[in-house]
């Protein structure tokens, strides 16, 4: 949505900006009373902390499962408020937002699962651990059985990302490669969504890479258009046996 950001506090004349604080009251005397003195402009990225150190100082506390319920209502409430254009300025993909998006769904699993497997276990304290700080662990890592949530989530961040890549787009007049490109890497998205993440982790992930060289692309960075267009044409999604 459009907002006018720069806000001038009607009670006290204080000026601060949402973009910064995500906030509508004002930091000087508390009055939601104020007025934009800026242009509007695109913004879906609202201030949202993540910061998971309460839960994992449960570790010792709680079962493996009420831990996984309490990480995912975090994790859940992390990516609900997260977007990607900040003050009309088009952010990254970023590693915490996947690492976050992945640790929702592997935890949805292991809160549900009757019997985890240690490998399983260890995956997830290993998501919990380093998730907040943008860490991610390896493809090679990744339990079979977890391999479809990890793919799912990246589906889902990459589906809400190009969400907001359309919006920042939308008052830029796109060349019909760079229109082909967004829609093939919708098509892609579909297609990972069809086979509910069912997929080698490494293919997840060159979705993920291709995103990042289509937005680069899209920022005028030619040579990386030129790859984003390659790792689109070549990825192939195909289900687990």
């Amino acid at each position: 949505m459009k907002i006018r950001g720069e806000r001038e506090c009607t009670e006290c004349g204080t000026r601060w900006s949402y973009y910064e604080t995500g906030s509508v009251g004002c930091p000087g005397c508390g009055s939601l009373q104020s007025v934009g003195v800026d242009e509007r402009t695109e913004h879906t990225d609202l201030q949202v902390a993540f910061d998971l150190t309460p839960v994992r100082n449960a570790i010792d506390d709680v079962a493996t499962d009420d831990l996984a319920e309490r990480a995912r209502d975090r994790c859940r409430e992390y990516v609900r408020r997260r977007g990607f254009v900040n003050a009309g300025t088009l952010r990254e993909l970023d590693d915490t937002y996947l690492a976050a998006t992945e640790l929702l769904h592997v935890a949805d699993i292991v809160a549900r699962e009757i019997h985890l497997e240690e490998r399983e276990e260890l995956y997830f304290l290993a998501l919990l651990r380093d998730a907040d700080q943008g860490e991610r662990p390896p493809v090679d890592d990744v339990p079979r059985s977890l391999r479809a949530a990890r793919g799912l989530a990246y589906a889902n961040a990459v589906r809400e990302y190009r969400r907001d890549v359309r919006t920042w787009t939308d008052e830029r007049d796109l060349t019909a490669s760079e229109r082909s490109a967004l829609e093939t890497l919708g098509e892609h998205v579909t297609r990972l969504r069809m086979l509910d993440g069912d997929v080698e982790p490494r293919t997840a992930e060159r979705l993920v890479e291709a995103t990042r060289d289509l937005t680069n692309g899209l920022r005028g960075d030619e040579v990386a258009f030129t790859q984003a267009q390659g790792r689109l044409e070549s990825l192939e999604f195909g289900s687990i046996d």
